[in-house]
Parts: structure tokens; C-alpha cells; sequence
């Protein structure tokens, strides 16, 4: 057997792997439940498997998630195994970006050497998104594993030509399609361009190969969808956020072309109709994942608030709400972090969602909700892929693994860099995590490309100083974007690293006209050695500072880290549609306990942000009427009469929000149902007391203390207020 040598490359290669854990895994029981629309679906989950294979979101089986079902099998796996927790759920999570860490390490060093690949590894470690989406449970990091093992075997395939490590990355693109669907295929021209040029073999066999491959991948990719598809649609749960029912229809609709066009996504072109210059299908669906992590024992938890109902910035609904009450909420953003800070929050970040900011080529450079969450080594990334054209005289025939491994980081960074710069469709600031691993990727490589470069002399030598400058510059302008709300020691810190890189490029300057000729050359090059680390140093402080906060600070269920997450604004996603919390829960539940008994639902809301955390609390079976967005069309009102003649259904809360399709039911529920004291199954004092604290907050946030501020998950609204939801009794109603 082979004797392990513990060299000093793999010494730093577990300390990458030790700060990629501590910060992906310590106090990480902060982030609750996470997200608690996917986190309520796991609970459901574990309840039996039709629950598992459907990927239900309630108990019963009424809708699912809108999401295909690996991750959310492996989280339900883990889930088993641990104990249901906030924990178990996130596990999968962290442990699949301290896994991705290592596996880049080890695709960069085998063509790259082992520099660059601990280079790349540390730089995605510490990038600030990665670390979000690491501690939270939106499943990107598993897809992102699994794609990095695809690009593995695929630099297997194209280095050897083998039909078998072809055929094993496609699979795994595949199983990633069954993770978060169409997002799995942005890495596909990279994959396929890169095996395409690949000169191991003949063309034709290469095509050949892809085909065959390609047919393979389809299958996998749309196994459980035709499954679920086959399966009479009265034998499981409605395919939640589809049209139609079929997941076919969910692929290229909800997950599909609302992710392209701001006509179909984002806030802007929903057909549900308008809510003042907002849609009313996407402004539900954009912002009812913003639901509060209130656990029990979580002080970071904000209480909720009323919504004022004379503000400028109210809007109505068209319907008038769930109930028939007039839904408002204040739509003003009120926050400056990850799905907050819209124009006049605390941090002056533009937009909510990555669709609402500025499009075009400086998007991500932008003083908006993107800005400090991936930029940070891209400046590095970008003259380090030209450093590196350069190097390896980037041109057919490509018969190597580092032009192949070159190729196959450009193809992944560059298409989703321009898809991210000028998509006007949904997104969320936490998916630009897919850009983290080139980005990564390309710093190792680059960094000792330009290393190279500068030993050789000439005007190529410059590339690396004015790397290092620009990398200063664009820290120095995220920044000022935070200089006012960050504290002076923060503040003092990356200014300090600033600094250091701005004086090592000058340094590398000075040294390099001092030092004429080749620095390989006997002992020239150690001074330039330590000035190139010290400037690598200066540039990665300010984003692990930023992905360091994720510790401390929680995140929502809209993950992103960064320097916002220092701002002594308010951070994080500032509404919630609808959510509850365990304390308003606690009398609703046992309410529920001691009035029903034989009801398949024990409850039924409008939609899931009014469910998930009665789920997550008591695991009983409530029917989020109209899905995640509160506007799918699942039930007729014959139909739900038929479900309350039979005694499936008694009782309903109205209030929170709810599509169109369901306010003809909600309406018959009104005028036929009883209602029920409050006093029955409400806390009023606790609702007292919280709409006590809404009015402190709504007339002086700035006696609020600033760290409660930094760790509010939420500052939310629930559209229409908790005090105009209403329970009604329905027995009796339907003979």
C-alpha cells in the first residue's frame, strides 16, 4: 500500500477545508429552518413515501413543491437519519460546499498544478454567496457538487476520449436536472464545446458519442417527470406553481421562461393582474419564500408587524384579498440587505430580486441587492483567463488538459456571466452561487499564469500588478457602497487590506523595472514572491470578512452574505406574506388537536405561507388552497364543496394571500361558514403585544438596537395583517 505523504500542499489543503467547514457549519442552527416553504415539504415528507416521491409539500398530498425532488429526497434522507431539525435539513447543504471546495482543488490541480488548484479552493471557500446558499436549505449547493463532479468526469472524457466518462458526466447533469431543472443545463455548452474540440479522437466519434450520451441525459433528466406525469391526477399531489398539473408544464413555465423574460418572471409581467406597477402572481410569488426563521429560542427573530394602511407606498389588491378584506402592505423596501434594499433603504441597495436591478455589463458591480456577493474575484478571474489564453497558447489543436480545463471554465463563467448581467426574468441574488466555481476556477489558474507572465518580463509582466490594482478598485468600490453602515473596525480592516494590495501591485511594479531579465534566474524572484502573496492576501480579507458574518448573522430564506450583512441598516428580506410564528401557532394547533378528528385537512389556507410553519411545528395536514403562490388553480368550488360534504375539510383561515382563482371559494367560505371567537384559537395578547412593537418600529426605528437590526432574518409585512385573518367553521354547511 501506498505510504500517504503529508506535504506541506495537502497541509493547506486541509486548513482550506477546515475554514471552508467552519464556515459553512458553525452555529448554523441560527438559520432555523431556512427556507420554510422547502423545510415544511420535508416534514411532509417523512411522513410516508408517496409524500417522498411527489415531493408533497403538506401532509396529505394536496400540492407539491415547485421544485423537482433530489435535493429534497437527500434532505429528507437526512432528515431521517438526524432527527427532523433545522439542522438536518441544512447538513446536506454545508456538507456539499466543503465537498465542492475539495473537488475543484483536485479539477484545477490536475491540469494546473497544486498552486492554482489551492488558490481556487480557497478563493470559492471564502466567496460570500457560496457560503449563503452553504447555509441554507434552496438546494443550489447540491447542484453545484454535482455539477463539479460532471465537469470532472467530462475532463476525463475529452483528455481520453472515453465514451464512459461522457456518458457519467451527462448522467450527473442529469441527476442535477432532478435537483433544480433547467439551471442544471447552463453548464452544458461548456461541457459540450469543451468535448467537442477535444482532439482524442476522430470528430466523428466525438459527435457520435454526444449523441448517444445526449439521449441518456434526457432520459435521466425527465424520468420523474414523465413518471409523475403518468401517474392519474387524482392519485397525487397537483404539481405545485404548474398551469396544467404536469411538471412538463412546470420545467418550461415556472422554472423555465418566467427565469427569462421580465414579461413571464420577476416582478413585472405576471398575468393575475397588476398591484399598482407590480404583478400580482409574481409579487406573491417573488416574496412569499420571505418567510421568517422564528424557531422557538431564536432571539434573532423579529416579531411581526401591521402594515401601515394610508402609506404612499400601499398598494391594493385587485381582489381585495383572501378574505374580501382589502389586502395592503407597505411594498417600500425597508431593507438594505438580500432581498431588501430597495431605493432609500438604510444601505441604498437597489432592487429586491437580481431581475429588478440595472441590466447591462456593470449589473453586478452595481450598488444593488447583487453587488457584494460575487464580484469579488472576478477582476481576478477575468486577467487571469487572458494571462492564461496567453500562456497556453489557447488554439487548435486542443490536445492538452489545461487548454481542455481552460476551455471548460471560460464556457461555464462567460454565458452566465452575460445571462446574469441582462436577464430581466426571476432571480434571486443567491443564484448567482453558479457563477462561484469559475470564477474560482479561473483565479487559481490565472494567478499562476500571471506569475508566469511577470518572471518572463516584458509588457506581458504588467498583467499582474494591474490585476491586483483593478481587484483594489472594485473592493474599494463595494466599500463605499457600506461605508457609512459598517463599523470602523470593520471598516478599518478592509481598508487596511486595500491598502496592502494597492502597495503590493506597486511594489511588483517597482521590483519589475528594478529586476530586468528573467526572474528564474538564481534568487530574483523571492521579493516578488512575498509582494504577490501579500497582494493575493489584501484581496481575499474583505470577502471572507463578509462570508465570516454568515456565522453570526442569519440569513433568511433568501440566502446572501457579504459586507450587507455587517450594515448597521437592516439586513435581510424585509416581507413576509402571511408567514406565522411557533407562539401564534401554539393555540391554533391545539385548537385544531381537540376539534378534529376524521378530517383528511385539518386545516386550509390560501396559500403555503400560511401553512408551512403550522406543518413544521405540528405536522397536521393543511391545504395551502392555492399553492406556493397562492395562485394555482387546484380546486373548483364544486369541488371543494363536494371535499366539504364528505367531511375532508372543516375548517378554513382566511386572511394572508391568495389568488384570484380561489377567492370565489374564500367568498362562499364567508358567507356560508361560522366563525370562530378568536378567543378560541388566537393569542390576542400576543397579537397585541406584537402589533404594540409594530407601532414602536413604524414610528421610531432608530431607537431600535442596531445588532438587532444586523440579525432581523425579516423585516415583514403579512399582506392584509394577522388581525383580518378569521377562522370559520364549515360543518354542516354542504348537506
Amino acid at each position: 500500500m501506498k505510504k500517504l505523504k503529508f506535504t506541506k500542499e495537502r497541509f493547506a489543503l486541509c486548513i482550506i477545508l477546515v475554514i471552508s467547514a467552519i464556515l459553512n457549519f458553525a452555529n448554523l442552527t441560527i438559520e432555523g429552518y431556512g427556507n420554510s416553504y422547502y423545510a415544511a415539504g420535508v416534514k411532509s415528507m417523512l411522513m410516508n413515501f408517496k409524500n417522498f416521491f411527489f415531493v408533497s409539500f403538506d401532509p396529505a398530498g394536496f400540492v407539491s413543491i415547485d421544485k423537482p425532488p433530489l435535493g429534497f429526497w437527500i434532505q429528507t434522507i437526512s432528515a431521517k437519519i438526524f432527527g427532523f431539525s433545522g439542522w438536518s435539513i441544512l447538513f446536506p447543504e454545508a456538507l456539499a460546499g466543503v465537498i465542492s471546495v475539495g473537488i475543484l482543488y483536485y479539477i484545477v490541480k490536475r491540469s494546473f498544478g497544486e498552486i492554482a488548484g489551492l488558490i481556487s479552493a480557497l478563493c470559492l471557500s471564502i466567496t460570500p454567496v457560496f457560503v449563503a446558499t452553504s447555509r441554507n436549505n434552496t438546494i443550489d449547493n447540491l447542484l453545484i457538487v454535482t455539477l463539479l463532479f460532471a465537469c470532472l468526469f467530462l475532463s476525463k472524457a475529452a483528455e481520453k476520449g472515453k465514451l464512459k466518462y461522457l456518458i457519467i458526466s451527462l448522467v450527473l447533469v442529469g441527476l442535477g436536472f432532478n435537483i433544480k431543472m433547467l439551471q442544471a443545463y447552463m453548464i452544458a455548452p461548456a461541457l459540450y464545446i469543451t468535448y467537442l474540440i477535444s482532439s482524442a479522437v476522430p470528430v466523428k466519434q466525438r459527435i457520435k458519442h454526444l449523441i448517444i450520451s445526449t439521449l441518456i441525459l434526457g432520459v435521466i433528466s425527465l424520468s420523474w417527470a414523465v413518471a409523475v406525469d403518468l401517474v392519474p391526477s387524482q392519485n397525487r399531489p397537483f404539481v405545485g406553481s404548474s398551469t396544467n398539473n404536469t411538471v412538463t408544464e412546470l420545467i418550461f413555465g415556472h422554472n423555465g421562461l418566467e427565469r427569462l423574460s421580465s414579461t413571464n418572471g420577476g416582478i413585472g409581467g405576471a398575468p393575475s393582474g397588476k398591484v399598482g406597477n407590480f404583478q400580482f402572481k409574481e409579487f406573491r410569488s417573488n416574496f412569499s419564500k420571505n418567510q421568517a426563521n422564528l424557531q422557538s429560542g431564536n432571539n434573532n427573530a423579529p416579531s411581526a408587524m401591521t402594515p401601515p394602511q394610508n402609506s404612499k407606498n400601499s398598494v391594493q389588491s385587485p381582489q381585495g384579498g383572501p378574505g374580501g378584506q382589502n389586502t395592503q402592505g407597505n411594498f417600500k423596501n425597508q431593507g438594505g440587505g438580500p432581498g431588501g434594499g430597495g431605493p432609500g433603504g438604510p444601505n441604498g441597495l437597489s432592487g429586491s430580486f437580481g431581475g429588478q436591478t440595472t441590466a447591462g455589463i456593470t449589473r453586478l458591480f452595481s450598488k444593488n441587492v447583487l453587488s457584494d456577493q460575487i464580484v469579488w474575484f472576478l477582476p481576478l478571474a477575468i486577467f487571469g483567463l487572458a494571462a492564461s489564453v496567453i500562456v497556453e497558447k489557447l488554439k487548435f489543436p486542443f490536445d492538452n488538459k489545461k487548454k481542455l480545463g481552460l476551455t471548460l471554465w471560460t464556457l461555464w463563467l462567460v454565458p452566465e456571466f452575460i445571462y446574469f448581467s441582462y436577464t430581466k426574468g426571476l432571480f434571486h441574488p443567491y443564484y448567482l452561487s453558479m457563477l462561484a466555481p469559475p470564477i474560482a476556477a479561473l483565479c487559481g489558474i490565472g494567478l499562476t499564469s500571471m506569475w508566469k507572465l511577470y518572471k518572463e518580463g516584458g509588457i506581458k509582466s504588467w498583467i499582474m500588478p494591474a490585476a491586483f490594482i483593478v481587484e483594489g478598485l472594485v473592493h474599494l468600490l463595494m466599500l463605499s457602497y457600506f461605508i457609512t453602515t459598517i463599523s470602523t473596525t470593520i471598516k478599518s480592516i478592509i481598508i487596511a487590506a486595500i491598502i496592502l494590495c494597492f502597495a503590493s501591485a506597486a511594489l511588483l511594479i517597482i521590483y519589475r523595472i528594478v529586476k530586468r531579465g528573467n526572474l528564474d534566474q538564481g534568487n530574483n524572484g523571492s521579493f516578488a514572491e512575498i509582494f504577490t502573496t501579500l497582494a493575493l492576501v489584501g484581496i481575499l480579507v474583505t470577502p471572507a470578512v463578509g462570508s465570516a458574518a454568515a456565522i453570526t448573522h442569519s440569513l433568511s430564506s433568501l440566502p446572501a452574505a457579504g459586507l450587507e450583512l455587517l450594515s448597521s441598516g437592516e439586513s435581510g428580506n424585509f416581507m413576509m406574506m402571511g408567514g406565522q410564528n411557533s407562539s401564534r401557532n401554539s393555540k391554533l394547533i391545539k385548537f385544531l388537536e381537540s376539534h378534529t378528528s376524521n378530517e383528511k385537512y385539518a386545516l386550509v389556507v390560501s396559500g403555503s405561507a400560511s401553512a408551512e410553519d403550522i406543518i413544521i411545528e405540528s405536522g397536521k395536514s393543511v391545504m395551502a388552497l392555492g399553492g406556493f403562490s397562492g395562485s394555482d388553480k387546484i380546486l373548483s368550488l364544486s369541488e371543494f364543496k363536494q371535499m366539504v360534504k364528505k367531511g375532508e375539510v372543516r375548517y378554513v383561515l382566511t386572511g394572508g394571500m391568495g389568488g384570484r382563482d380561489s377567492q370565489d371559494i374564500m367568498n362562499w367560505i364567508q358567507r356560508n361558514g361560522k366563525a370562530v371567537s378568536t378567543a378560541e384559537w388566537k393569542d390576542t395578547t400576543n397579537s397585541q403585544a406584537q402589533k404594540g412593537q409594530s407601532s414602536t418600529n413604524n414610528t421610531d426605528n432608530s431607537k431600535m438596537d442596531s445588532n438587532s437590526k444586523r440579525n432581523s432574518n425579516l423585516r415583514f409585512q403579512p399582506m392584509g395583517g394577522m388581525n383580518n385573518e378569521t377562522l370559520y367553521d364549515l360543518k354542516g354547511t354542504v348537506k
